[in-house]
């Protein structure tokens, strides 16, 4: 009989990401509810040692796949070990990140293991024993409720909406043999960030600018009220198309899906596709010119101004009070 909750940790250059620590706690907030035990999945190379930093978060055992045909990340390699793992100790639940690389990965292990997933879910419980993931739908229009009737049931959690909570466990490690097969595709070069900000899946302040900017050299001002405020600068499709940011920095449905405490729209009309990606944010605050903008409708706090005024004097106000 299926038993226990089971995450799967997601590492990048020997490092855990905060989405690994955020799903470890929502499995022992599950847990504990049940009584059940929770175990995690942590695949790479040289990575034995973080097993210690999963336990941390409330992971009884972690399975440790260790080889260097799991380093870099590759869906194939990744997809066969995780799901043997899971299939060999039936467990009754699943998480993941819906992370760029957890949505990959949670849907290609879902398909290998015939089970039914919810993705970029926004909130877990547990009721009459059946796990019951509430998700957005429709470009985040509604929220649906997902029942599971079989197990193993499988959900991938939205990054930066699950507190991460210490709540040290022994995190026994067990090592796994793993046997992978010769993948069909390769990675041939991995390019970095360099930049050193954070990304925006798990930034916890975002300014973002749209087509209001006028160009790539005005993102300067958000630059700097970002850099003040330890955040990360985002952008608009609209932006994003004319060139004036790379793709990754760009929210919405065909971008990054993010939830920040406090998400700052600069010259940003609020198309639903950008709405999409960042409607979960703990607070949202709107400038624009436009007082009919779709933004205002879903911002906390908005100011009807030209943003090229208001943005330098709010950076100006932050540096004071932050000084």
């Amino acid at each position: 009989m299926a038993k226990g909750i089971m995450i799967v940790a997601e590492q990048r250059d020997g490092a855990l990401r905060k989405i690994s620590f955020e799903i470890a706690s929502t499995a022992r907030k599950l847990a504990d509810q049940s009584g059940d035990e929770v175990s995690a999945i942590l695949l790479g190379s040289g990575i034995e040692g973080l097993a210690a930093e999963l336990a941390k978060y409330g992971v009884d055992k972690v399975f440790v796949g260790d080889n260097a045909a799991l380093e870099p990340y590759v869906t194939e390699a990744h997809a066969q070990v995780a799901a043997k793992i899971i299939k060999d100790n039936d467990p009754a639940i699943v998480l993941f990140g819906a992370s760029v690389q957890g949505k990959d990965l949670s849907a290609r292990v879902a398909a290998k293991l015939a089970a039914g997933l919810a993705t970029d879910c926004t909130d877990v419980k547990i009721d009459g024993g059946k796990l019951v993931a509430t998700r957005p739908m429709y470009a985040g229009k509604c929220f649906g409720e997902v029942v599971f009737n079989v197990a193993p049931a499988m959900a991938s959690l939205r990054p930066n909406v699950f507190p991460a909570v210490e709540n040290p466990k022994a995190g026994a490690v067990t090592k796994v043999d793993v046997a992978v097969d010769a993948p069909k595709s390769k990675v041939l070069e991995v390019q970095k960030d360099t930049s050193g900000k954070v990304d925006l899946t798990e930034a916890n302040i975002i300014v973002s600018g749209g087509r209001g900017m006028k160009g790539p050299d005005e993102f300067k001002i958000l630059e700097e009220l970002a850099d003040v405020l330890k955040g990360t600068v985002g952008a608009s499709r609209a932006a994003v198309d004319a060139g004036w940011r790379p793709q990754k920095d760009q929210v919405g449905q065909t971008g990054k899906v993010v939830s920040p405490n406090l998400y700052i729209a600069c010259g940003i009309s609020g198309a639903i596709q950008h709405l999409a990606g960042m409607s979960s944010s703990k607070c949202i605050v709107a400038i624009n010119k436009d007082a009919e903008a779709p933004i205002f409708a879903k911002a906390d706090f908005g100011v009807v101004d030209d943003l090229f005024k208001v943005v330098p004097e709010l950076t100006a106000v932050c540096k004071k009070m932050l000084a």
